[in-house]
């Protein structure tokens, strides 16, 4: 797995995860296909290696300190494992993402008539074909590498650009060194060139462009995103459904969130803000079939929570005879320890349609994601029950009933 923001609290977490488990020492919890054991091409969480990029080049065993995720016990039995862990130099661009920096940057020049953001790009690729041809435990060739987006949250292009219309127009702009084009699109682009299922699990825009679609389909890549459904929006597509299977209305939805990790500090910003309520709040109307007008969804960044998030809600629903009543929730979680589980598994699901032959947006994964990336006319389903059910269809048979066309 080639992980794009390599040094977070996410990625550390679960590389610690795959170490735990290969040491016997680490269990299975809230790893929800833990039991898909003899699915054919489906790899075992053991067999797992991890390279990748980030804009602090940190070890992994001293990114796990910082980040606090870990126990004393875990981090004794890992660290000497994550030590040897090292990202690789990062593509970032300040413009996108303002609050999270870095001095382990690609440095690149312009040669062979390249220009733009073209050496940019040649870098990655070339990340990628070492990391597969040596990036294997035992300084071999790996049997295929995903590339899974971990990095901090940017701002949302200009989706309307025609650069990102079709392939053609892309590449060409990739050659301008276009600056509307954001650092998760330039690694989609990447994986995308080499081979390899990119997974978007931020809020961030990467293969969900048509000229990303395009050239996926065009290489036979799998892409899949976007924004993980970790803590509080995966709570609201369990709870949604079951409002409304009872004709409880939702009246309004008040959700708010603390957090003072590296992803709490990049939403500080408020471009990147943006992007995060855009996945965070669209999947109640979807669910429920009409708009909740009073749908509030607030985060912000405390620096003293650090990766121990809260997540509250308050749900104002009407019932029988027009009586009012309220549900509260208070979920107090491990941010990175909700999410790097479901990134193995989206690693290991990712890899399995492309032994399939699947290329394209993979709908049958949006059972992981705020804002599913599906094909073009396709409705979203957002009810986590629903996209479980496909996703286990998909394992089983290799072929699912997702989202009808609108």
């Amino acid at each position: 797995m080639a992980v794009v923001g390599l040094g977070g609290a996410v990625a550390s977490t679960a590389v610690a995860g795959v170490e735990l488990l290969r040491l016997g020492s680490g269990t299975t919890d809230g790893l929800p296909f833990a039991g898909l054991e003899g699915v054919a091409g489906l790899a075992r969480y053991e067999d797992l290696v991890f390279g990748g990029w980030d804009l602090c080049g940190d070890n992994l065993a001293k990114a796990a300190e910082v980040h606090g995720v870990l126990d004393y016990r875990q981090m004794q039995a890992v660290s000497s494992a994550l030590e040897g862990v090292v990202p690789w130099p990062a593509a970032g661009d300040e413009e996108f993402c303002r609050r999270v920096g870095g001095d382990n940057v690609v440095a690149v020049a312009p040669s062979g008539g390249s220009t733009g953001l073209r050496p940019v790009v040649d870098h990655l690729v070339a990340d990628l074909e070492r990391f597969r041809s040596s990036g294997g435990r035992d300084g071999g060739p790996l049997d295929a590498v995903v590339v899974v987006n971990l990095a901090s949250t940017e701002r949302y292009p200009d989706l309307a650009d025609p650069a990102f219309a079709t392939a053609a127009a892309f590449e060409a702009a990739v050659d301008a060194g276009h600056d509307g084009i954001p650092p998760a699109m330039v690694y989609a682009y990447a994986a995308v060139l080499t081979g390899c299922p990119f997974v978007n699990f931020t809020p961030s825009v990467g293969a969900d462009v048509p000229a990303l679609e395009e050239l996926a389909r065009r290489h036979g890549v799998p892409v899949a995103g976007k924004d993980g459904k970790t803590g509080q929006t995966m709570m609201k597509t369990v709870l949604a459904p079951a409002f409304r299977s009872r004709a409880l209305r939702v009246e309004g939805w008040y959700s708010t969130n603390i957090l003072g990790n590296r992803d709490g500090q990049a939403l500080d910003d408020p471009a990147s803000l943006a992007s995060k309520l855009g996945t965070k709040g669209g999947v109640l109307d979807g669910i429920l079939g009409y708009p909740v007008e009073d749908h509030v969804v607030r985060i912000d960044y405390y620096r003293p929570r650090g990766d121990a998030k809260e997540a509250w809600d308050n749900i104002d629903l009407v019932g029988f005879l027009g009586q009012r009543m309220q549900v509260k929730v208070d979920f107090l979680c491990r941010d990175s320890v909700l999410a790097a589980p479901l990134v193995l598994e989206l690693a290991r699901f990712a890899d399995l349609a492309q032994q399939r032959g699947e290329s394209g947006p993979l709908e049958q994964l949006g059972y992981f994601f705020k804002s599913p990336h599906v094909p073009a006319g396709a409705r979203v389903e957002h009810a986590l029950h629903e996209q479980e059910r496909a996703l286990l269809e998909w394992v089983r048979t290799g072929s699912a009933s997702v989202a009808g066309a609108e």
